[in-house]
């Protein structure tokens, strides 16, 4: 069983920036396909962005693409998420995410039901 722990949320004004940072342990972190999904009030957990477990490979959801950038260092067991052009339509809880498939796939899941979770981190994006 893998251990996410998120960090590096914050508020932020719209236009600004911040980098989450999700530190495993447990289950080997490195052979594992991982992800980031968001959460605002009131409505449902979604894909946000998810890295291979090389870290060759990588998908964005439409709404981040080109402001998000994910990335892993498996030496250090970290997954980041570098937010750049925060919106106020950001705002949300951020969860990192391992996926629960097998090791070394090059399939990257977008549905919340193929992870296992951290706690969150808040980010919130004032305008």
């Amino acid at each position: 069983q893998v251990h996410l722990v998120e960090s590096g949320g914050g508020l932020v004004q719209a236009g600004g920036s911040l980098r989450l940072s999700c530190a495993g342990s447990g289950r080997t972190f490195s052979g594992y396909v991982m992800g980031w999904f968001r959460q605002a009030p009131g409505k449902e957990r979604e894909f946000v962005a998810g890295i291979n477990w090389t870290g060759g490979s990588t998908y964005y959801a439409d709404s981040v693409k080109g402001r998000f950038t994910i990335s892993r260092d498996n030496a250090k067991n970290t997954l980041y998420l570098q937010m750049k052009s925060l919106k106020p339509e950001d705002t949300a809880v951020y969860y990192c995410a391992a996926d629960r498939g097998q090791p070394y796939t090059t399939i990257i899941h977008t549905s919340p039901d193929e992870y296992d979770w951290g706690q969150g981190t808040q980010v919130t994006v004032s305008s």
